[in-house]
């Protein structure tokens, strides 16, 4: 794998040519603008001016395991950065103007700060009517909530993800990723999109209103559903689904493995592979219901059968028979294997200070456009000032020094 250089290859993406300017920091707001990034966008990304970790950029900058804050290098690939100070008149008149010029705004501060910034909705479709506009905010810009500060965390809370995530006998627990952040950008963007094709047929924009709550809603399968139906409610299971089986991690003599053959005919191949073909028809297991009362003697019966094998052993006889499974995944893994590479799942970027950056490539993949990634996160606050607000706005040195002087940029 040779690394990307910066600048990187030509844009190819379906969204070359449009224009994002990207006001929002930490988690939710920046993810939004990675997707639409990686599709090609050109996005431009306002920080607040002054020192970084003092006040000064996206927090991301510094989110990190200790000296190697290497979540920004994908979040902020593809992104032009430039400083603004959002709290001052000047600052906020020089985004007024750059959003004049843009086709997507995207923002995730708690409702009521944009137009507290003189930066409302009605007045930025007054200069731009196409303009469409990604709202991100914990609970939605309506609603008795909406002036709430909210996080991811506080999303996955409300939207039912935190309350069944577990084992029964413990604590509510969290993905080791920030999911509600992570899912109401993508619906954000999602949502650019299909307000973009509107755009197309009105030449109207509009605002997209991505709550992280409703977000992780969305996700919840039948949750709300089965409470309304039949007041069943869904609780903490550990590593399994109550009622899907045989679908969890067993042990094997150097590991854990991961199988899912909770399908019928599945199980039946499951069962051919562990030598007792007899289970696929034994009435504790034929049905996916008789097998979803029976999960916990039958899990034991797989993990009495798997915890004789290596993971190695394991795999082979479960490509050999059919049966959807694989291997736990962690970072080495992935950067060895030959699937992985095959497809370009990793990409390589050349890095200053880091040498080689590996990280997660553009998905998903579109055989005509497909996106790229064209450059490294950006290294410094403002880094693009001159380029654009040079080329955008006309402002000279002089006149971005002295606005750098008096803290505006």
């Amino acid at each position: 794998m040779s690394a990307i250089p910066d600048p990187g290859p030509a844009n190819t993406g379906p969204l070359a040519g449009i224009r994002v300017v990207e006001m929002g920091q930490l988690i939710a707001g920046p993810f939004c603008g990675q997707l639409l990034g990686d599709m090609g966008a050109d996005i431009i990304k306002l920080e607040p001016p002054g020192e970084i970790g003092k006040g000064g950029g996206d927090p991301m900058r510094v989110w990190g395991r200790g000296d190697y804050p290497m979540w920004w290098e994908v979040v902020a690939r593809n992104k032009r950065a430039i400083s603004c100070n959002l709290r001052d008149p000047e600052g906020q008149a020089l985004a007024r103007k750059l959003i004049a010029k843009a086709d997507i705004l995207i923002e995730n501060f708690r409702p009521g700060t944009l137009e507290k910034w003189g930066l409302s909705p009605e007045s930025l479709h007054a200069e731009n009517p196409g303009l469409i506009i990604v709202r991100v905010s914990g609970y939605g810009q309506t609603g008795p909530y909406s002036a709430r500060a909210g996080f991811g965390g506080i999303g996955e809370a409300m939207g039912g993800w935190r309350a069944i995530v577990g084992d029964p006998d413990r604590p509510a627990s969290r993905m080791g990723v920030s999911i509600g952040d992570s899912l109401a950008a993508t619906y954000g963007a999602l949502g650019a999109l299909a307000a973009l094709n509107h755009r197309h047929q009105t030449g109207k924009g509009q605002v997209v209103d991505s709550a992280l709550y409703e977000a992780v809603l969305q996700v919840m399968e039948s949750l709300v559903p089965e409470y309304s139906a039949s007041g069943y409610v869904r609780e903490r299971s550990g590593s399994v689904l109550p009622g899907i089986a045989p679908s969890n991690v067993y042990p094997c003599k150097d590991g854990e493995y991961l199988i899912g053959a909770n399908q019928d005919t599945v199980f039946g191949r499951l069962c051919a592979a562990m030598g007792q073909p007899e289970l696929a028809t034994d009435v504790r297991y034929a049905t996916h219901i008789a097998r979803g009362r029976h999960q916990e003697e039958l899990d034991a019966r797989i993990a009495d059968w798997t915890r004789t094998l290596t993971i190695d052993e394991l795999e082979a006889s479960m490509i050999e028979a059919g049966v959807p499974a694989g291997k736990l995944y962690r970072p080495a893994d992935m950067l060895d294997d030959p699937h992985f590479a095959a497809r370009d799942a990793i990409i390589g970027m050349a890095h200053p200070r880091w040498g080689e950056v590996k990280m997660q490539n553009v998905f998903p993949k579109l055989s005509a456009t497909p996106g790229t990634v064209r450059r490294r996160a950006p290294e410094t606050i403002g880094q693009d000032n001159a380029d654009v607000y040079g080329d955008l706005l006309g402002l000279d040195a002089d006149a971005l020094a002295d606005l750098k002087a008096r803290g505006v940029i």
